[in-house]
């Protein structure tokens, strides 16, 4: 049989089917978790962060964390979904729309935890009406909006373009500038952690390319999940050698991220700061960490190890990598407020002791400062069920199939 012939046969295979009672169950469900997630930032909103485990000592947790995590996946699965154009790779071009619409879904959830980190949704006002144009959290606020607008044009482009509404030179100048402001996104959200002076963990120049390292390896891992899934139903059309490509990428991906914590290791392990080195080996934060390493090396061989390459081992792989980033950023926002760089860079209350006064003062302040609360988790679970729900109903109502080039 020809080649010619071969593809014939295989185009005229027809499609699963997909969608019907199991994609509308998958809706219900994220929308009565996302009601519930509405009740209980009611009750946080009622309560006061007096409900969460952040204190003077860590006004940061979850929510912060969840905000740089899908911020990341949002950056990385835009990577996927414009590079290709914008660098004129052939065999991506499938996935483009599906991808998008993910970034869109995890930059509306990043939004979202920041307001909820806020504690009453009416002081977005005061981010704008009292806001410092020198300040990288700023920064970040605008650049992030342009972003999700980019991103919106950027999809209505890639749909009009399969009606030849759009001529392929105009939607590669639209992706060039998505990616490279997705890149830029990325880089401004790790500003906001570098430029602070007094903190050990956070004030290193390599954070702003680590925070896009770790961005192009969940997204990558995000979409390669997704793909797998819809291609599987018949949703959305890419040849395996793409695949394979792709799967390739995420574990170089995954590689240079890991270079960059080795990196921040070393040289942190050499300075007065060993002792977050230890506290990510042994100490409070070891399982993060661990989780995070292993995750990343399985991911690794999975991606590099041809027999090794089978769907069901790349979807492991990919759920891997998407925790191992979640770990991370959990170590930066919880380790960074665990040992200052500077004597008293903080100060002492009632709400800062995390052990028991009679082991005295060193005992009082020797426990982890920040762990999330129930309510605090069942908030994020409800904010990261509106994002299901968003690419749940999105595949159902948008017109995000594949189109037969």
């Amino acid at each position: 049989m020809s080649e010619n012939d071969r593809a014939t046969k295989v185009a005229k295979v027809p499609a699963a089917k997909f969608g019907g009672k199991g994609l509308t169950i998958g809706i219900a469900v994220a929308a009565a978790v996302t009601v519930l997630g509405l009740v209980m930032w009611g009750m946080q909103l009622t309560g006061g962060f007096m409900d969460t485990d952040m204190r003077d000592f860590n006004p940061w947790g979850l929510s912060i964390a969840l905000f740089m995590f899908f911020v990341g996946l949002s950056v990385g699965s835009m990577v996927v979904a414009t590079a290709p154009r914008a660098l004129g790779f052939q065999g991506f071009q499938g996935v483009a729309k599906v991808a998008t619409w993910t970034s869109i879904c995890c930059t509306v959830l990043a939004i979202g935890f920041v307001v909820v980190d806020l504690g009453q949704p009416l002081r977005l006002w005061e981010l704008f009406a009292y806001s410092n144009l020198g300040s990288p959290l700023m920064w970040d606020i605008i650049v992030l909006a342009a972003y999700l607008v980019l991103s919106i044009v950027y999809l209505w482009a890639l749909v009009r373009a399969d009606k030849d509404e759009v001529g392929a030179k105009s939607l590669r100048i639209v992706s060039m500038i998505v990616l490279v402001w997705a890149l830029v996104v990325c880089a401004v959200d790790g500003w906001i952690f570098g430029l602070m002076p007094g903190r050990e963990m956070w004030n290193t120049a390599l954070l702003a390319p680590w925070f896009i390292s770790s961005a192009l390896a969940s997204g990558t891992a995000l979409v390669l999940v997704a793909v797998i899934a819809l291609r599987k139903a018949g949703y959305v059309t890419l040849e395996q050698k793409s695949l394979v490509s792709l799967v390739k990428l995420l574990g170089t991906f995954v590689c240079v991220d890991l270079f960059f914590f080795a990196c921040d290791l070393l040289t942190e392990g050499f300075s007065s700061a060993s002792g977050i080195v230890s506290m990510l080996t042994v100490g409070q934060l070891a399982p993060f960490f661990w989780t995070e390493i292993v995750g990343s090396v399985v991911a690794a061989l999975v991606c590099f190890v041809p027999k090794l390459r089978t769907s069901p081992l790349i979807v492991v792989s990919g759920v891997l990598v998407v925790i191992g980033i979640f770990c991370k950023r959990m170590q930066l926002v919880i380790g960074g407020f665990q040992i200052p760089e500077h004597d008293l860079a903080t100060f002492i209350t009632d709400f800062t002791v995390t052990g028991p006064w009679s082991q005295g003062l060193a005992g009082a302040y020797a426990n982890i400062i920040y762990a999330p609360t129930l309510p605090e988790i069942g908030l994020a679970l409800g904010v990261i069920a509106l994002g299901v729900l968003m690419v749940l109903v999105g595949l159902k109502a948008l017109p995000l199939r594949s189109v037969d080039e």
